[in-house]
């Protein structure tokens, strides 16, 4: 068969669940990021996107949400490097300072380095699991430390298919997806530990919460070099045999983000065809 990066068209249905609430998505200016930062948008949030090096792309990104998004919510971008602790802690102040509060943490910069095991160099390791879970770990804690104050919240964490099935040549990118899961369940258990010592988890509660989704392979600029007999194998591999839109991995996010999700955390949901069951 012949394959394309080209998704299904998938359309954002605009709504209110998340007006109101400050959302701040790391690498939220291209790729899946932006595709999260859009939906949480176009439900009303107010979206802070993080990105790490192209200025004017984050630029021309905020110009987009301010134009396509609703009139009366304000949108900012934050330059910041997500691998390193005090800048992950400062662009955290710097969205709290701008827009008052932060409702929503989506965790979704990540990078990948791919060598087999025996060609991994030191740096190579150390570079994908400090941006892919170092960086995690860091916007977490930063942003726990508000939410718990407040007593409400919502951390989703951005890992991958490969987190759970493995794959030749990527040891670092598993390992650092695969981590995600365990940090997620115990962020998930200790937010609830503390919001249950200070008396802040009551049954009228939205609590805060923390999840993590799987997206299988996405249709973005990422696929785009992967050459097209690889491709075909990979979506051959796909039980629906096609790529994700990046809006269906977005609107699981929302999903989780919202309000009425308050009774689901600590869980990690897979968004891959089908990939792995």
């Amino acid at each position: 068969m012949t394959s394309t990066i080209e998704p299904t068209p998938q359309t954002a249905v605009a709504g209110n669940k998340l007006r109101g609430r400050v959302a701040f998505v790391t690498g939220g200016t291209r790729g899946i990021g932006a595709s999260i930062s859009r939906s949480l948008a176009s439900q009303g949030a107010t979206v802070a996107a993080g990105y790490g090096r192209n200025t004017s792309q984050a630029d021309q990104f905020l110009a987009e949400l301010k134009s396509n998004g609703q009139k009366d919510v304000n949108y900012s971008v934050h330059k910041g490097d997500v691998g390193n602790a005090e800048d992950c802690r400062r662009t955290i102040d710097e969205v709290i300072a701008e827009h008052g509060r932060l409702d929503i943490l989506v965790n979704n910069a990540g990078i990948t380095i791919d060598r087999t095991i025996l060609k991994m160099q030191d740096e190579d390791w150390d570079n994908v699991i400090s941006v892919n879970l170092s960086g995690a770990f860091y916007l977490a804690q930063a942003a726990l430390r508000h939410m718990l104050e407040r007593g409400t919240g919502r951390i989703v964490n951005v890992s991958s298919v490969i987190g759970e099935t493995g794959n030749i040549g990527q040891a670092n990118y598993a390992a650092s997806k695969a981590g995600l899961f365990g940090l997620t369940k115990t962020l998930a258990k200790e937010a609830a530990f503390h919001l249950a010592k200070t008396g802040k988890l009551t049954p009228d509660s939205i609590g805060v919460t923390v999840n993590t989704i799987t997206p299988g392979f996405v249709a973005t600029e990422m696929v785009s070099s992967i050459p097209e007999k690889v491709l075909n194998r990979i979506t051959d591999s796909i039980p629906v045999k096609r790529l994700a839109d990046p809006q269906e991995i977005a609107r699981v996010v929302h999903f989780l983000a919202a309000d009425a999700s308050s009774y689901i955390t600590g869980q990690v949901w897979g968004v891959n065809g089908g990939l792995d069951m």
